[in-house]
C-alpha cells in the first residue's frame, strides 16, 4: 500500500488487507458510476469474475440501500433483510452476517465498502468504527479520478449526491450562483540536483524575467480602477516579486547544487516554516504572496500552467475555492467569469479580499474543511449577505434562491429609482442617511447610493493592510483621497480604533484575556500620544482649509475626551505656526460605546459638537454579552426595552443641549431597527453601503411622529424584546421593512 501500481491494483490489494485485518471471509468495494449505478470494483472472497460485471442501482439491494441513504447497515442475517438482492454470479449466498459502510467524500456517496462472514452475528461497534476509518482512504482513492474519471463522477446525480450547507464569516456581501473551481495549484519537481549550476542560474534568470513581465501585464490588463487600497496591495505584491533577499536565497540554493525548480521549492519551504511560526497578520499575508510567486516562478520554469485559471474548460460562472491566496492569483481568473470567492482562511483585510471587493464579488471566509468537502464543478450558491454556502443544492433551495435573486433585482431597481430623492418620512421629516466606510472602495459608494456623506470612516482599516505604520505624509495622502472621492460631502473621521479584534500587523502587544474591553482605541492613543498627534496632523493637512469632523472612539469618561482634545488643539496651533491652512469648520465629538459615559452626559454635551452612538460595542457592554461568543451573541436583542430606553435618554439629552446625535452601528442598517431608531428620535444614521436602499425605502412609508408615540409606549415594558410588536406595527401601517 505504498502508492505504487495502478489505482485498480491498489484497490485489489486493499480489499485483501481489510479482509485479513477484520477477519472477514468477504470484503467488497462498489464504486459509484454515472447514472446512479454501483459497480463491483474489487473483492476478496467472492467470485473474481463478477468484478466490473455486477452492478446495482442506487436503492437496489443492501449495497444500493446504503448508497441511497448514506447509512451503515449491520446485519446478522443479510438474506432475511427485505432489501437483499441475490446475484448468482457473485457466489455470496453462503454468507450471512453483513456490514456495509458508505464511502463518503465531500458529502457525496462515492461507493460502498462491505464485509461478510458465514456465521450469523452482528458486528461490534469497534468493527463498525474501524470500517468507517478505512473508507476515508478509499474515498481519496476514488476521488483521485483513476478508477472512475472525474468527468464521470461529476455526472453522477440523484440520491447519491447529498446537498450541504456551510457557513463562515461575511467578507463581502452579495448572492452568486456558479460551479466550484478549486484553486489548488500543485507542482511536480522533475529533478532535485543539477550538474551545471551556471545553466540553472541562467534558467532561473530567464524565468524571473518572464514572471515579472507577466505580473506587469496582469496588473495593467486587470479590470480594476486605478485608485483604491487594492492598488496599494498589488503594488506591494509587485515589490515582493523583486525582493532582494528572496532572489539571493534562490541563487544560493542553486549554487549549492539544486535545480532551479528544487531551489524555488526549498526556499519556499524555508519561508513557510519561518512564517508559520508568526502570529503577525502582515507576515502571514506576505507568506501568501511568496507562495503565489513560487508557483508562478515554477510555472515559467516548466512552461506549463499550474492553476485552474489556465484551464480552457473553466465554467462560465466560477465560484472560486481556496485555502487562501495572494491578491494577484485572483486576477489570473478572468474577472468576467468570477461570481464569488470562498476561503478556508481569510478576513476583511486580507489582501485577496480587498481585490475581490474591488471586483465587487461576494466573499465568504473561514469555512471549515472547504476544499475537502466540495468537488470541482459542484453547483454552488453563495449567500454572502448571511455568510452561508449551499453545495449541490436541492431544487427547493435553487428555486428559493432564484426567487430571492429576482426579488433582490427588483428591489435594487426600486432603490435606484429612489436614490436621488431626499430621504423623507411621510410627515415630512428629513432623515440623513450616511455610509460606514473603511476603505476608499467604500467611499466610492457615495455616488451609487446617493448617501448624504460618510457617517463613520474607520481610519484603522487602511493601516491594517500596510507593511508599517504610515507617516504623516502617507496618512495625509490617504485622507486627501477620501476628501477627493467624497467630492464635497461630509466625512466623519474616527481616530484609530486599534486593539481588541483589530490588531495592526506591525504593532505588537501582549495578548489580553478580554481584548475588546482592554487596551484599545483612545486608551492606546493617549498612552502613545505621538501616534495620535501624527494622525491628527495628517487629518488637518488633508482638510486643507475645508470642514473637518473628528471623533474619538471608546471614550469612557470626559477626562479622556479632554486629553484627546488638548492634543488636537496643539496640532491646530502647530499647523497655524507653520503657515498651513486650518479647517474652516472643525467639529469634534465622541463615539459613545461605553455605558459609563451616560452618567457624565451633562459635562460631556457641553464640550462636544456631536455624539455618535456605536451600537455594536454599546450593546455588548450593556448586556455583558461578547458578540464574538456564539453562546451569548444572540441571547439579547437590540430591540430590548432596556437598550431602547438608554437610546431614548441619549436623544432627549442631546436635543436639550442642542448637540447633533447619530448612530452608526449595524443596528442602523436593518429596516425594522432603523425604523425603531427614527421612533426614538434619531434623524441621522449611518450604515454599510448595501443597506442604504432598503432603509431609504422604509423611510418613505413611515410617519415619524406617530411612530415616536408608539415606541414611547414600549420603553417601560418588561419584555425580553419588543421586536415582534414593532414588526406588527410596521405591517399594520404598511411600512416597508424588507431587509433588501
Amino acid at each position: 500500500m505504498s502508492g505504487h501500481g495502478s489505482a485498480q491494483e491498489r484497490l485489489d490489494e486493499l480489499v485483501k488487507v481489510i479482509a485479513a485485518e477484520m477477519v472477514a471471509e468477504v470484503c467488497t468495494v462498489y464504486v459509484m458510476r454515472a447514472g446512479e449505478v454501483l459497480e463491483l470494483f474489487a473483492t476478496q472472497g467472492l467470485n473474481p469474475s463478477a468484478v466490473h460485471k455486477t452492478r446495482l442501482r442506487v436503492d437496489e439491494g443492501l449495497i444500493g440501500d446504503i448508497a441511497a441513504h448514506a447509512r451503515v447497515l449491520n446485519l446478522a442475517d443479510a438474506q432475511s433483510h427485505p432489501k437483499f438482492a441475490y446475484r448468482p454470479e457473485t457466489g455470496e449466498e453462503i454468507y450471512h452476517s453483513f456490514l456495509g459502510v458508505p464511502i463518503l467524500r465531500g458529502g457525496r456517496v462515492r461507493g460502498v465498502l462491505a464485509i461478510q462472514n458465514e456465521a450469523k452475528r452482528e458486528y461490534t461497534d469497534e468493527e463498525v468504527e474501524a470500517l468507517e476509518m478505512i473508507v476515508v482512504v478509499l474515498a481519496e482513492l476514488i476521488a483521485g479520478g483513476d478508477l472512475v474519471s472525474r468527468s464521470e463522477q461529476i455526472t453522477a446525480e440523484g440520491n447519491a449526491i447529498l446537498p450541504m450547507r456551510m457557513t463562515g464569516i461575511r467578507i463581502n456581501s452579495g448572492i452568486a450562483v456558479g460551479e466550484a473551481v478549486l484553486h489548488q495549484p500543485r507542482v511536480e519537481i522533475p529533478a532535485m540536483f543539477a550538474d551545471d549550476p551556471d545553466a540553472e542560474e541562467e534558467r532561473l534568470q530567464r524565468a524571473l524575467g518572464e514572471m515579472q513581465d507577466a505580473i506587469e501585464d496582469l496588473f495593467s490588463a486587470s479590470e480594476l480602477s486605478e485608485r483604491g487600497e487594492h492598488r496599494d496591495v498589488l503594488e506591494a505584491y509587485r515589490l515582493v516579486a523583486r525582493d532582494a533577499g528572496w532572489l539571493r536565497r534562490l541563487r544560493e540554493a542553486i549554487a549549492g547544487g539544486l535545480t532551479a525548480e528544487a531551489a524555488v521549492q526549498k526556499v519556499q519551504d524555508d519561508i513557510r516554516i519561518r512564517m508559520n511560526m508568526a502570529t503577525d497578520p502582515y507576515l502571514r499575508e506576505r507568506m501568501h504572496d511568496f507562495e503565489d510567486l513560487a508557483r508562478r516562478l515554477l510555472q515559467h520554469l516548466s512552461d506549463t500552467p499550474l492553476t485552474a485559471a489556465g484551464d480552457e474548460a473553466l465554467p462560465e460562472d466560477v465560484v472560486l475555492l481556496a485555502a487562501n491566496m495572494g491578491p494577484a492569483e485572483l486576477l489570473d481568473y478572468e474577472p468576467h467569469r468570477l461570481r464569488a470567492l470562498l476561503l478556508e482562511e481569510g478576513s476583511a483585510t486580507a489582501h485577496v479580499a480587498i481585490v475581490a471587493r474591488a471586483l465587487d464579488i461576494p466573499v465568504v471566509g473561514r469555512i471549515t474543511d472547504l476544499l475537502t468537502r466540495i468537488d470541482p464543478h459542484d453547483p454552488v450558491i453563495v449567500d454572502g449577505d448571511n455568510a452561508q454556502v449551499f453545495v449541490r443544492p436541492g431544487e427547493d433551495i435553487q428555486q428559493m434562491v432564484a426567487e430571492t435573486i429576482q426579488a433582490k433585482t427588483e428591489r435594487q431597481r426600486l432603490y435606484a429609482a429612489l436614490r436621488d430623492e431626499d430621504p423623507m418620512t411621510l410627515d415630512g421629516q428629513r432623515i440623513s442617511l450616511n455610509l460606514n466606510a473603511g476603505l476608499l472602495i467604500d467611499v466610492q459608494q457615495l455616488k451609487d447610493t446617493g448617501a448624504d456623506g460618510i457617517g463613520l470612516f474607520r481610519t484603522e482599516i487602511p493601516f491594517m493592510v500596510r507593511a508599517e505604520f504610515p507617516g504623516v505624509e502617507g496618512q495625509t495622502e490617504l485622507y486627501s483621497r477620501v476628501y477627493e472621492i467624497a467630492d464635497g460631502k461630509p466625512v466623519m473621521f474616527r481616530t484609530l480604533d486599534i486593539g481588541g479584534d483589530k490588531q495592526l500587523p506591525y504593532f505588537h502587544d501582549v495578548a489580553e484575556e478580554n481584548p475588546n474591553m482592554g487596551w484599545r482605541a483612545v486608551r492606546v492613543a493617549l498612552d502613545q500620544p505621538s501616534m495620535l498627534r501624527q494622525q491628527l496632523r495628517a487629518l488637518i493637512r488633508a482638510a486643507n482649509g475645508r470642514d473637518l469632523s473628528i471623533m474619538f472612539p471608546m471614550v469612557a469618561e470626559v477626562a479622556e475626551f479632554e486629553s484627546a482634545k488638548s492634543i488636537l488643539d496643539k496640532e491646530l496651533a502647530r499647523e497655524q505656526n507653520r503657515g498651513g491652512a486650518v479647517p474652516s469648520n472643525l467639529r469634534v465629538g465622541v463615539m459613545l460605546e461605553v455605558p459609563g459615559l451616560m452618567w457624565q452626559l451633562k459635562p460631556l454635551l457641553k464640550r462636544v459638537d456631536f455624539l455618535s452612538v456605536g451600537s455594536n460595542d454599546l450593546f455588548q457592554f450593556l448586556f455583558a454579552s461578547d458578540r464574538g461568543n456564539p453562546r451569548v451573541a444572540r441571547r439579547y436583542d437590540v430591540l430590548s426595552p432596556s437598550l431602547l430606553s438608554l437610546l431614548r435618554n441619549l436623544v432627549l439629552a442631546a436635543r436639550e443641549a442642542k448637540v447633533e446625535i447619530s448612530l452608526c452601528g449595524e443596528m442602523a442598517g436593518t429596516p425594522v431597527e432603523a425604523m425603531t431608531l427614527i421612533g426614538l428620535g434619531f434623524r441621522t444614521i449611518s450604515m454599510a453601503p448595501v443597506r442604504i436602499g432598503a432603509v431609504r425605502a422604509m423611510l418613505s412609508s413611515v410617519d415619524a411622529s406617530a411612530l415616536e408615540t408608539y415606541v414611547d409606549s414600549l420603553i417601560d415594558l418588561p419584555d425580553h424584546s419588543v421586536r415582534q410588536k414593532l414588526i406588527a406595527y410596521a405591517q399594520d401601517h404598511n411600512i416597508s421593512i424588507d431587509a433588501g
